[in-house]
């Protein structure tokens, strides 16, 4: 323990001995590290951005497309034909058993206009279930209800974003507003949702019901059909289970032969958002690894020095091995030198990283999160840099003879 504690001190006072050179081959971990906290915190904010706008759709979805036309020879693609009717949406709740709710919708863009302010935004005639499906709630006044939908009643829920073009500021509850000069009753505001994963601001829309949609505002959807079915599952587990149930009852309703095509589409949401949210964390990993790069030539920088230093202190060597000092002591001295180099370095890059993600966050308005995960890790790969890249030059020096040491000018 006192041979340990000499060999530590002696360590110590050698590097407060240059303390220039050790600020420059400091310098290098310090960049390493921050850049690793500054990438990684990058990469976590991007991920956790993802995952907001993941939630802020809802979870555990299923969509359901109507079919496409052909016209000449040519496919036009998915929702070009009204093949989903609201009786099929009401089939799927009460006949598949994974299925815990579902909601219709038709959307449309429209003029809002209330008194001389006027707002062009996405109208979505839907059910009252639709707020439930995707996690959404109302801020105030209240949703829609199946008496709404039954009697096609013109009423709306707004977006934030809509009301606060259309009132600036004044409680829109109890207002009329007029959707393609149609009268409708605002009754409800809904939270704050968001931009969605394509950049689109999900509180730029009005919710009113599906059945007024059809008849007055969105008039290319005939009574009775849909444009997309939302359904959700309780769990993520049973999305599999919903996605073969919905596919099998379609097929049967609308009459699909063995052989023949959809004249539908069921996607898993879920899924495609998981891939998403995989590739943004793919991401951060690799951010963090090309910063890690940095760190290696820190490390490299390490040994450089610590070979001069050997040079320069063999007839120290010497002396020390003259005295008693074993090979153990003389490896030591010298890794305990390159490690409290990088770790030094490494307590310094914690502070610029975590200083410089703010920074980068404020100016860039880039979301960043610095986690203690990151912290760790950038840490701990400045430590086993410095224990590696020591090792060489403090092997190099147990294996000087004493006596050429000694010699050494």
């Amino acid at each position: 323990m006192i041979a340990l504690s000499s060999t530590f001190k002696i360590s110590l006072r050698a590097l407060r001995v240059n303390k220039m050179r050790s600020a420059l081959t400091m310098l290098g971990i310090i960049i390493g590290v921050s850049a690793v906290i500054i990438m990684l915190a990058v990469g976590k904010g991007a991920s956790d951005r993802i995952s907001k706008q993941i939630s802020s759709i809802g979870s555990n979805l299923i969509m359901v497309l109507p079919g496409s036309t052909t016209s000449g020879g040519m496919r036009m693609g998915s929702g070009t034909q009204q093949t989903l009717t609201q009786d099929d949406a009401d089939a799927i709740l009460k006949e598949c058993p994974a299925v815990w709710d579902v909601s219709p919708f038709v959307r449309g863009a429209a003029q809002v206009v209330f008194g001389n302010q006027n707002w062009s935004t996405s109208v979505i005639g839907t059910t009252p279930s639709n707020l439930n499906i995707r996690d959404w709630a109302v801020s105030s006044g209240r949703n829609l209800s199946d008496q709404d939908i039954r009697g096609a009643t013109k009423v709306c829920v707004l977006g934030q974003t809509v009301a606060e073009n259309l009132f600036d500021g004044r409680d829109p509850i109890g207002q009329v507003v007029r959707i393609k000069k149609v009268p409708f009753l605002v009754v409800g505001i809904l939270e704050a949702k968001g931009q969605s994963m394509m950049g689109q601001d999900q509180d730029d829309t009005v919710l009113i019901p599906i059945t007024t949609a059809q008849k007055k505002i969105i008039g290319r959807f005939f009574p009775g059909t849909v444009q997309t079915i939302m359904v959700k599952t309780r769990t993520a587990e049973d999305l599999p289970r919903a996605e073969r149930q919905v596919n099998d009852l379609l097929r049967q309703r609308h009459h699909i032969g063995p052989k023949a095509d959809d004249d539908f589409t069921v996607r898993n949401l879920t899924q495609m958002l998981q891939v998403a949210e995989q590739a943004t964390n793919v991401m951060a990993l690799l951010l963090g690894a090309i910063a890690s790069v940095s760190l290696l030539v820190g490390g490299i920088g390490i040994m450089n020095i610590m070979l001069v230093s050997v040079t320069e202190r063999t007839r120290e060597i010497g002396i020390r091995m003259a005295v008693g000092a074993k090979t153990w002591d003389i490896r030591l001295q010298f890794i305990i030198e390159a490690l409290t180099l990088s770790m030094i370095g490494g307590v310094a890059g914690i502070v610029i990283g975590y200083v410089g993600s703010k920074v980068l966050s404020s100016i860039a308005g880039w979301s960043t999160i610095v986690s203690p995960l990151s912290i760790v890790l950038a840490f701990g790969f400045s430590g086993l840099v410095g224990i590696f890249f020591g090792f060489y030059p403090a092997y190099k020096a147990s294996l000087l003879n004493p006596i050429d040491a000694l010699r050494y000018e």
